[in-house]
């Protein structure tokens, strides 16, 4: 019997390299729809018109990774390319630090560019660490993804406290001082990655590698591409987190439990950006335990499929948001249509809603990459992983519905989203029979 397989530690090269990243692009994203508002630092903006920036930004900066993988797929490759994408950003997040609508449109192009080259192709990297149908592929990328989320979970802490000090603008600039550790932790230890810029070779006796192998590149590709169109919901609910729960957070979440005071306008900004940590704490929490969880189903032959998992995470996210329509629903009890958002609801119901939504975040994102990874042609690896974005992309575009959020009762808003969910979740599950036949052994 052979060793048994070990994460390489190129793994944990790309894991802080993509935790900085993360810190970079989740301390900008916690503050920006509050500082596009803020009429004595920032653009003075309504609510409406940050909204609509912020779904604009957002569909961009996904949709580039399908322009930036199909570079490295084509040449460039993905060392070189996220390298490239790592200095841009770091010029985008520094000029996101000056003050002026300028700077504000210049940096965000910078980090449209910046994203595309970076992210498909540090996530393809990952994959690219270990042979065709290794079973812990999966676990890598669920070990990948904490990494996010650790950077995820740093950033509002440190931009809360950046922003209460000394304002936005030197908040955004630590953004792109993460953005160089990034940068050097991958150059630094570029011996380790530097063999995920070629294509694996499959495990020996893998049958999961050559059952995939045995379908048609074309019948794979459409199998994605149908995932790719279920998960667009997914992503416009679940990046509600930046606009509309970062407003239910600042307004309507009560905070005193917790000895934090909602009244002062500058401390609900405050408590707007902290509330952005929620998530990324539960994923940082949750990622080992799952990986054990999936690890010991797996001995048992009892792990769920890749698409199955993606299903299950999908129901999950629509359940998180029907928590905060009850919370709304007992808010507005009472209140009229001019006075329905004046009320107030216990930390306690966002702390719920965030657990089941990062439970189904951890079921379906990480799971994503890893079923492009296993599925896509090797020659347009980095393109599928970049289409993997662009679904994420047009997800964010729709969390424009967020413009709504003022002219809703908010119990119907989350009511809507939530349902959406649980609706793409039974549609997931009524292909899997399908998807599983052009996609064997995931």
């Amino acid at each position: 019997m052979g060793k048994p397989e070990r994460h390489p530690p190129g793994l944990y090269v790309l894991f802080f390299t993509e935790m900085w990243e993360r810190f970079g692009f989740y301390s900008m994203l916690a503050m920006f729809t509050l500082y596009l508002q803020n009429s004595e630092q920032g653009l003075g903006w309504t609510k409406t018109e940050a909204t609509r920036l912020y779904s604009i930004y957002l569909a961009a900066v996904y949709a580039s990774p399908i322009v930036g993988g199909f570079i490295a797929d084509r040449g460039l490759g993905f060392f070189r390319s996220v390298l490239i994408g790592g200095v841009v950003f770091m010029a985008g997040y520094f000029l996101l630090s000056v003050p002026g609508a300028w700077a504000v449109y210049g940096a965000l192009a910078l980090l449209v560019v910046g994203n595309g080259f970076f992210k498909p192709n540090v996530s393809a990297m990952v994959g690219h660490l270990y042979p065709e149908g290794s079973h812990l592929k999966d676990r890598a990328y669920n070990i990948f993804y904490m990494g996010i989320n650790i950077g995820a979970l740093l950033a509002p802490l440190v931009a809360a406290y950046m922003r209460d000090r000394f304002g936005y603008h030197a908040a955004f600039a630590v953004a792109g001082v993460g953005m160089i550790a990034s940068v050097c932790i991958l150059w630094g230890f570029r011996r380790y990655v530097l063999g995920a810029a070629a294509a694996p070779q499959a495990a020996a006796g893998s049958v999961t590698a050559r059952a995939v192998d045995a379908v048609p590149d074309w019948k794979r590709v459409a199998a994605l591409l149908v995932v790719f169109t279920i998960v667009i919901v997914f992503w416009m609910v679940f990046h509600q987190n930046g606009s509309t729960l970062t407003y239910w957070a600042k307004d309507n979440t009560d905070w005193s439990a917790v000895g934090l005071n909602p009244e002062n306008e500058k401390d609900r900004d405050v408590l707007g950006i902290i509330s952005n940590a929620i998530n990324p704490f539960w994923v940082v929490t949750l990622s080992f335990p799952f990986v054990w969880f999936w690890r010991a189903m797996d001995r048992r032959g009892l792990e769920l499929s890749t698409p199955a998992k993606m299903a299950t995470g999908m129901a999950l996210l629509g359940l998180s948001f029907f928590v905060l329509y009850f919370a709304a629903r007992g808010g507005e009890q009472g209140l009229t249509e001019e006075t329905r958002y004046d009320f107030r609801v216990s930390l306690g119901w966002l702390v719920l809603t965030y657990f089941l939504a990062t439970v189904g975040e951890l079921s379906l994102s990480p799971m994503g990459l890893s079923l492009v990874s296993k599925v896509a042609p090797t020659r347009l690896r980095g393109l599928m992983m970049g289409g993997w974005f662009v679904a994420t992309a047009i997800g964010n575009s729709l969390t424009a519905i967020g413009v709504y959020w003022d002219q809703w009762w908010h119990s119907s808003f989350f009511a809507l989203l939530g349902g959406m969910a649980l609706v793409m979740s039974l549609v997931l599950f009524l292909l899997l029979r399908p998807l599983k036949k052009a996609m064997p052994g995931v």
